[in-house]
């Protein structure tokens, strides 16, 4: 895993068969657990939690008023709503990464939830990119070009952005399907390709 990120998902569920698929599904790769009701979420939900997938639904509410008790309990997880109810505006404002409308596969759920550690990943490389590069900017405002050519730390900086670089670079892998990726590309003013 990169970055430090913590590979726990919380699935909050009121359906017993589908939580359980959605488990068992996602278990084979992430510390996945589940919860029935937004209070067994919250009871469940910690630092270590990365992802919560969560129904709208439940027994006790609608699972999007629960968004700021989870990020709070979950230091700022992704939440990827899984749900029969269709994405109204009010989503623009709700503290969500994705929303998928049931019927939704484990195989579905598991690459939202993988596509949403990527882009954490690619957030952290992001930023140690744009940290290196200011460093790099002070140094070369500071010192001598040829001073700093023979200097054994300023090469490896330079490796350090070269590598990132290539990291950092946009890729519609990063929302997960070929749709998603033209509209955020578009939206980006850039071309995506499938």
């Amino acid at each position: 895993m990169t970055c430090g990120v913590a590979r726990g998902v919380l699935v909050v569920e009121d359906d017993p068969g589908l939580r359980e698929l959605y488990v068992h599904a996602l278990g084979d790769d992430y510390d996945a657990r589940g919860a029935a009701t937004i209070a067994d979420a919250l009871d469940a939900a910690d630092a270590s939690v990365s992802v919560v997938v969560l129904d709208r639904r439940l027994p006790d509410g609608d699972g999007l008023d629960a968004l700021p008790a989870l990020e709070d309990a979950t230091d700022g997880a992704f939440v990827v709503a899984v749900t029969a109810v269709d994405p109204g505006l009010g989503i623009v404002d709700a503290g969500i990464d994705d929303y998928l409308v049931k019927p939704v596969g484990p195989e579905r759920v598991g690459d939202a939830v993988a596509a949403l550690l990527e882009r954490h990943s690619y957030e952290a490389a992001v930023a140690r990119y744009y940290a290196l590069a200011s460093k790099r900017a002070a140094l070369e405002a500071a010192h001598d070009a040829a001073a700093l050519a023979e200097d054994e730390r300023y090469q490896r900086l330079l490796a350090d952005l070269e590598e990132l670089r290539e990291r950092v670079a946009p890729s519609p892998a990063l929302v997960g399907e070929p749709r998603r990726a033209r509209a955020l590309y578009r939206d980006l003013g850039a071309e995506a390709s499938d």
